[in-house]
Order: structure tokens, then C-alpha cells, then sequence
């Protein structure tokens, strides 16, 4: 857990502030009992009204000083803890950033979203409290008793029989609840899961009329979460009962012990008041001290979560010296590449070898399964090919920055994904400069023209999370012309026609064609009225290429091929 304390040093100059206050408001809490030590020996027995309005006053100041020094301390402490906070969620996010696909399937969506903000704030909170209360509990604990031995030495030995059983009761409760708050993060994730899966699922759940099943699935692990945190917090406050019963223990001991001093004249009133004070105040030191071990066992739980992110390391790295990519635009070459997901026994794609030259639509087409959206995410390094290289612009992929590689690369995915904002914000993710007229010339080549003029504010129109509030197909022409606005080398188009109806699919492909001349594209579709215009189809059958050709060779060439046509089209069509 400490070695996350390194984010904390861009705040040290807080940190510093706040001990430093600390220790003053420290130092006004032990000097308090020993004013009114003399106030009750000197002034009320003495009858001296002038002493006790003096030493009151001063007692006063004293107490003023230290409450400044107490809210000034929580004020830089507070600052140091949220910029401890929020520099924490920022490299989490950064690391996350750089997972390739299999990182997130390894840690999960649902746990991603809790250790950046649950398991974060967890640990946030340990800090604002252990910056003061790490500083506190010790100088007050070591002051006290120091000052009880020098008020009475005798009576010190109380101290010397409670501590020791505080601490035991400290530590055996410590130990049974480190193991649960590490159980309760892990049902916290749980719980998030299934929440995500019924907001995500809201129109399936609905449609097949399971909402009874959803509730009950949630009720299970809402129970399971409250069991689980009810037995924890069960456990852990029994500490505050065992520490209260020996702090009126220990004031009951001081009370009967001192009064006998006092009546054989061994010891002043003042002084008994002013060791009950301090005793108290060690107490209370132990009191915090129990506070930070209850909350030690969950931030402890949630650190060892926040380590595990900040210390995988991504698959996919680029190289120590990138290789500039050369003069040569758009050109892709699959040399005998084989991939094969982790921890399957088979791979996904095998011995796959074509090339995809500027100019030139390369279709992909085969049936559900065939490896076509797996070749497509290769390209973009999403996954590192297990055998052979990809080559584009004649350099292996592995040999280019992520950074420069994807620079060249326009994805339009198989599900279409949309941002909330404007539409205008969401073509501008293509490429953040993007003019007016070159956000119109990339909806008009997508076919989206029409139904955005239908729009009350047009491209100004705001579109909701994931694009809720637009159709399938609305969805897909937007996707495409971010792609577009971002003019790369490569268009990776993967099955991103599907919603289209077939006139709509047909003017965008022959826009693409007119519009998109000098680029690469590569089209993963189903349909072969898609594909069949293409000047290089690339035929795969359960991972591997069994045919590469223009559609009349592969109508000749190709059994999968004369199959997927005759599934699709009729005889006259195929003619």
C-alpha cells in the first residue's frame, strides 16, 4: 500500500504544512492539562481570582491556537489526499489506456470501472486520515505519557496495564477483518457487473420478459455484498466497546489510587485532573489508531487491487527504436500469419498470405467464425500475430509505434459505437481539426446526409450515450464517415454495412469507390452483393484463406465461395 505514497509528492510542501500544524495543535493539547493543573492548585484553592482570570485567558489563547492549527492542518491534508486522488485515477486511466484487448478480458470491464473509482477512493480517504491522524495519534500518545510519568510517576502504571490490552484487542480484530474487506471489494465488483449487464441489456431483458430473473440476480448479489459487509463491520465494531470499557476503567483505577494519594498529601488535586487528561488523551491517541485499523484492512484490500493494474504489463509494447514508416501509403501484407486467441487450443486464423494494395477494395467474406473481424483486428495491432508478420507500407507492424501505425488506420468496427455529444463532436473524433466542409463531404459519401438535414439542429443535434437515440443503420453511416473525416491510408471496414439495406449499401460503396482512390480498403462483409464488386475477395473457411480472387475466379475456383452465392443469390443474379 505505501508504495502508492509516491503519489503524493508533488503535494509534499501540503503534507509538510499539515505535520507541521499538527504537532503545534499537539503541543496546545498537552500544555492545556497542566494549565489547569495550576489553575485548581494555585488559583481555586488559593482563592486567587486575578491568577485564574490570567491563566484562564492564556488557557484561552492556547486552545484558539490550536483549533486554527487543527482546521488549517485538515485544510492542506484535505488538498494533499485529493491530489493524491486525482493522480491516481489519472495513471489508472493511463494505464488502462495502454491494455491491449486480452488485459481487459483478463481484469474485466466491471472491475476496471470499481478499482478506478470505488478502490480509489478508498484508498484516498486512508490517506487524508492518515496524514493527520499517523502524526496525531503518535506525538499525542508519546507526549501523554511522558507527561503522566512526570505528573505521577506511580499512577503512570495503569497506563503500563491498559495499553497492552488495547493493542491486543486492536490487533486480534485487525487480523479477522483484513481477509473480509479484501472479500467485500470482490462482491463489490460482482455487484457492478450485474448492474452494467441489466443497464447494458435493458431491450433484451424487456423484450423476453425477464425482469423477474434480473431483479432476483441483483437480490443475489446485494445479499451476498450486505452479508458479507454486515459481518466485517460486525467484527470490527466490537473495538469500540473494548476500548471504551478500558478508557473508564483506567479513569476508575486513576480516580480511587489518586484519591488515596491525595489524602496522605502525596499528590494536588490539579495534578490527579491533569493525569486523568492525559491518560485520556493517550486513550484517545489509541482511539485514532483504531479508527486507521479499521479502515487499514479495506484500503490495504483495495491498493493491492489498485497494484495489480498499475503492474501489468501490456502485452502489446512498442518497439525501443520505431522504425519510421516510409514514403510508400496504404500498402498491407498478410505473410502467412497465425493467431490464435489466448488460452485457445486452436487458431482463430491460420497460414493466411494476400496483399491489399492503395487503390484496391480487398473484401474478406466467409461464414460466422471464419477468422474475417479477427484478421481485421490484427492489422491495428488490437492482438500481435502468433506465426508470420503483417507488413504495412513493407515494415512489420511490430517494428512501427502503436501511435504512427494506427495514425494511418480509419476503423469503422462491426459494432458501431457512438459518444455522447453532438454529431458534429463525434465525426470530429476522427480527427480533431476536421472543417465543416470536410464533415459534410464525409457524411455525403456515407449516406448520412439525408437523415441529419432531417435533424432539428443538424450536425449541432446531440447524440446520446452510445448513439441510443439513432437507428442501427443511422448509427453505421456515422461510424463510416468518422472514418472518412480522418482521411487515413487504410480503411478497415469490419462488417459495418450490415444494417444497410441493400440500395443504401450499394450508393455507399459506389461513392467509397469514386471518393476514396488512392487509400487501401478492406471490407469484412456477410453479404455477397457487398464483396462482389471488390477487385480482390479473399474467401476464408474456418480460419484459413481457401480462395483469394475477383468474383468471376472464385465463382470458378472456390467451392465455400459458389456456396455463400448460392445462399444469397438467385440464379438469374448469379448469371
Amino acid at each position: 500500500m505505501f508504495r502508492l505514497f509516491r503519489f503524493l509528492r508533488p503535494y509534499r510542501m501540503y503534507v509538510i504544512l499539515g505535520v507541521i500544524l499538527i504537532f503545534l495543535q499537539s503541543l496546545a493539547s498537552l500544555y492545556l492539562p497542566d494549565l489547569m493543573s495550576n489553575i485548581v492548585d494555585i488559583g481555586v484553592q488559593g482563592n486567587n481570582v486575578p491568577y485564574i482570570m490570567k491563566v484562564g485567558a492564556f488557557m484561552l489563547v492556547v486552545a484558539l491556537i490550536g483549533v486554527a492549527c487543527s482546521v488549517a492542518s485538515s485544510y492542506y491534508t484535505s488538498k494533499a489526499a485529493a491530489g493524491f486522488g486525482k493522480l491516481l485515477r489519472r495513471d489508472i486511466f493511463t494505464q488502462v489506456e495502454n491494455f491491449t484487448l486480452h488485459e481487459f478480458d483478463t481484469v474485466g470491464t466491471s472491475s476496471l470501472i470499481v478499482r478506478t473509482n470505488n478502490d480509489v477512493l478508498q484508498v484516498q480517504q486512508f490517506v487524508n486520515m492518515a496524514l493527520r491522524m499517523m502524526v496525531m495519534a503518535p506525538l499525542t500518545a508519546i507526549g501523554g505519557i511522558i507527561m503522566a510519568v512526570y505528573t505521577d510517576a506511580r499512577l503512570s502504571l495503569i497506563i503500563v496495564v491498559a495499553m497492552p490490552i488495547l493493542g491486543l484487542a486492536i490487533y486480534s480484530i485487525l487480523g479477522r477483518g483484513m481477509g473480509l474487506f479484501r472479500v467485500v471489494q470482490s462482491k463489490v465488483d460482482v455487484l457492478n457487473r450485474v448492474l452494467r449487464e441489466h443497464l447494458t441489456g435493458i431491450r433484451v431483458i424487456r423484450a423476453f420478459d425477464r425482469s423477474d430473473y434480473e431483479i432476483d440476480r441483483f437480490d443475489k448479489a446485494n445479499l451476498d455484498l450486505t452479508d458479507t459487509s454486515v459481518r466485517v463491520y460486525q467484527i470490527m465494531a466490537g473495538l469500540m466497546p473494548i476500548m471504551m470499557l478500558v478508557i473508564n476503567l483506567s479513569t476508575l483505577a486513576i480516580v480511587w489510587f489518586g484519591a488515596g494519594l491525595i489524602n496522605q498529601g502525596q499528590m494536588q488535586i490539579g495534578n490527579m485532573m491533569a493525569f486523568i487528561q492525559y491518560v485520556m488523551q493517550i486513550m484517545f491517541s489509541m482511539m485514532m489508531a483504531s479508527m486507521m485499523s479499521f479502515m487499514i484492512p479495506r484500503a490495504q484490500a483495495s491498493s493491492a487491487r489498485i497494484n495489480e493494474v498499475l503492474d501489468l504489463r501490456p502485452e502489446i509494447c512498442d518497439p525501443e527504436q520505431p522504425t519510421v514508416p516510409p514514403s510508400e501509403h496504404g500498402y498491407v501484407e498478410f505473410r502467412d500469419v497465425t493467431f490464435h486467441y489466448p488460452g485457445a487450443e486452436e487458431p482463430a486464423v491460420s497460414h493466411i498470405s494476400f496483399v491489399a494494395k492503395p487503390g484496391e477494395v480487398t473484401a474478406i467474406i466467409g461464414g460466422t467464425g471464419a477468422g474475417k473481424s479477427t484478421l481485421v483486428n490484427l492489422i491495428p495491432r488490437f492482438y500481435d500475430v502468433a506465426a508470420g508478420a503483417i507488413l504495412v507500407d513493407g515494415v512489420d507492424i511490430r517494428e512501427l509505434s502503436q501511435k504512427d501505425l494506427r495514425a494511418k488506420i480509419g476503423l469503422v468496427p462491426q459494432k458501431a459505437v457512438l459518444f455522447n455529444g453532438t454529431i458534429a463532436d463525434n465525426l470530429r473524433y476522427g480527427r480533431a481539426d476536421a472543417t465543416d466542409e470536410e464533415m459534410q463531404w464525409a457524411v455525403s459519401v456515407a449516406q448520412a446526409s439525408d437523415f441529419i438535414a432531417e435533424m432539428k439542429e443538424g450536425m449541432s443535434s446531440v447524440l446520446a450515450q452510445g448513439g441510443a437515440n439513432v437507428s442501427g443503420g443511422q448509427k453505421q453511416r456515422l461510424s463510416i464517415a468518422r472514418a472518412l473525416v480522418r482521411r487515413p491510408e487504410i480503411y478497415l471496414f469490419d462488417d459495418s454495412f450490415s444494417a444497410l439495406d441493400y440500395k443504401t449499401d450499394a450508393k455507399l460503396r459506389a461513392a467509397l469507390k469514386t471518393e476514396i482512390t488512392n487509400a487501401t480498403v478492406l471490407l469484412v462483409a456477410q453479404r455477397v452483393s457487398t464483396v462482389m464488386d471488390a477487385d480482390r475477395i479473399v474467401v476464408l473457411d474456418e480460419g484459413r484463406a481457401v480462395g483469394v480472387g475477383t468474383h468471376r475466379e472464385l465463382l470458378e475456383t472456390c467451392a465455400v465461395y459458389r456456396e455463400i452465392v448460392a445462399s444469397q443469390l438467385s440464379e438469374e443474379e448469379i448469371a
